[in-house]
């Protein structure tokens, strides 16, 4: 009778976690998998695969800022890290580097050495706030990247490393535009989910409070620098990831990758979706590649110079900034202002305003 209560239990509570997702999401889910029977190989490569990863990024930068109160510009410089420990400890064209470890210990190697990485950068941050947190982050950024430009015995310098490709799984090839969709789109899906469960959760809750009132959670008996160091190595893991499919779309990593241009455009593109909800993110990030794709022909078209093109990314940027400091979901939220509840944040709209 036991077994028997507890598996009633077990279905209802995934009843009512099924019930509570919006119809909105559904609807969205069924979109995006069926979209490679619609679009061609190259929206599903370059601007679908591109925009999950830059949005898995992007998401990392989200969820420090959106719930603890941190904005790192190191996010990047993680992604691209993760990028490079793939590179050497797996197989790349720079044989003379790589050490062409089997893929089942590459992998998850590179994501523990990113999360340590992360980690460290996060004990040195977080005894910093508001500005000061941006510039040690940059200067963290920076540093990366200049470091990767100037070793060539460990980084290969300018050239970074090229052939970077992913495994031979099943027999799939994981670059192929179809197979690259769906495996950046799982990755995107479990980042989104695992951000809203700890967002959720008793150490998410936590770092929210830490993120209002530190003082307060402090004496409360929390440990304040822990749960922010934590954070990091969360959103370290997640920014890995996004690192590990940068590097397989584009078969190489190069200092390029890394650079301070990249590390702020993670920024805009977390601002332009908005830091309240995760899926900002990536709203940001399919922004933001339509933009970097087609403003070129876009500004040729108007009898312009494509060479311009960071001009129109820089205008959109803006406009969304004046006209809504919360990014897209506040446009959103706008739009929807005559419902009782938005279905991307759950918050009540009468609480948001007031």
């Amino acid at each position: 009778m036991a077994n028997l209560d507890r598996t009633e239990n077990t279905t209802s509570e995934t009843r009512n976690w099924l019930e509570r997702v919006p119809p909105a999401y559904w609807a969205l889910g069924l979109i995006l998998l069926i979209v490679p029977a619609f679009v061609s190989d190259f929206v599903m490569f370059q601007i679908f695969g591109w925009s999950f990863i830059l949005g898995l990024i992007a998401l990392s930068l989200m969820f420090l800022g959106g719930y603890g109160g941190m904005v790192s510009l190191a996010q990047m410089a993680l992604a691209g890290f993760a990028g490079y420990m793939l590179a050497i400890f797996g197989d790349s064209a720079i044989t003379g580097i790589s050490q062409s470890w089997p893929w089942w210990i590459t992998i998850p190697l590179a994501l523990a050495l990113t999360v340590v990485v992360s980690c460290a950068v996060g004990w040195l941050a977080v005894r910093t706030v508001g500005i000061y947190t941006i510039m040690i982050t940059l200067a963290i950024a920076a540093a990366f990247f200049y470091f990767t430009r100037q070793n060539y015995d460990l980084f290969n310098g300018f050239q970074g490393f090229n052939s970077v490709l992913p495994p031979q799984l099943f027999g799939v090839d994981w670059r192929g535009p179809v197979a690259f969709y769906y495996l950046s789109l799982f990755w995107a899906v479990v980042s989104y989910g695992s951000v809203l469960y700890v967002s959720r959760a008793p150490f998410g809750l936590a770092l929210q409070g830490v993120r209002d009132n530190p003082r307060r959670m402090a004496a409360l008996g929390y440990n304040v620098t822990a749960h922010r160091v934590a954070a990091y190595a969360f959103a370290g893991l997640i920014a890995g990831i996004g690192g590990i499919l940068l590097t397989w779309q584009s078969s190489q990593i190069s200092p390029g990758t890394v650079g301070i241009g990249p590390a702020i455009d993670i920024l805009i593109i977390a601002v332009i979706g908005g830091l309240g909800h995760p899926i900002g993110a990536f709203i940001g990030a399919f922004i933001y590649v339509l933009l970097k794709t087609f403003a070129v022909d876009v500004l040729v078209a108007l009898g312009l110079a494509g060479e311009r093109f960071q001009l129109v990314i820089g205008i959109g940027f803006l406009l969304i900034v004046f006209f809504s400091p919360d990014g897209i979901l506040g446009l959103w939220a706008r739009l929807r202002a005559r419902s009782n509840r938005d279905p991307l944040t759950g918050k009540d709209r009468g609480a948001d305003q007031s």
